[in-house]
């Protein structure tokens, strides 16, 4: 059964941003700017921090609003994206509920949580894990 990333425990979040750059770096890149994972503060250290992942709905608003069907449903939840057929034209971030498709400015397209897991490994504070949808 295909899994999803999901929020463990947001509480546990030190706002390292370690699963951003564990997300950018698996395309063997530097940085935050290609992770399809945001960690934000919620107002400073005093209140925490807001983690946002892709839900992988069953049902992807996202996906239902791509005119070019770029973005395509994944088993088990979730979408996944073909490049080449995406424009760029921003309507899947725009549908999405949870802010959870970033944007690759550089190349005018979303970046998708592929559900690999690799920011799991990252996390030393076991907020994020890879679970089966029930």
């Amino acid at each position: 059964m295909p899994k999803r990333l999901s929020i463990v425990d947001a509480q546990r979040c030190v706002g390292c941003q370690m699963c951003m750059f564990a997300c950018t770096r698996k395309y063997g890149i530097g940085g935050t700017g290609k992770s399809a994972i945001l960690v934000r503060s919620v107002g400073g250290m005093e209140h925490g921090f807001s983690v946002i992942v892709c839900r992988a709905c069953p049902e992807p608003a996202c996906a239902k609003v791509c005119p070019t069907e770029a973005l395509r449903r994944r088993a088990g939840g979730g979408v996944a994206l073909d490049r080449k057929k995406c424009i760029g034209c921003g309507f899947c971030a725009q549908a999405c509920t949870f802010g959870a498709i970033f944007w690759d400015n550089e190349n005018n397209k979303p970046e998708i949580c592929i559900y690999c897991g690799y920011c799991v490994n990252y996390c030393p504070h076991g907020v994020l894990a890879m679970e089966e949808r029930v």
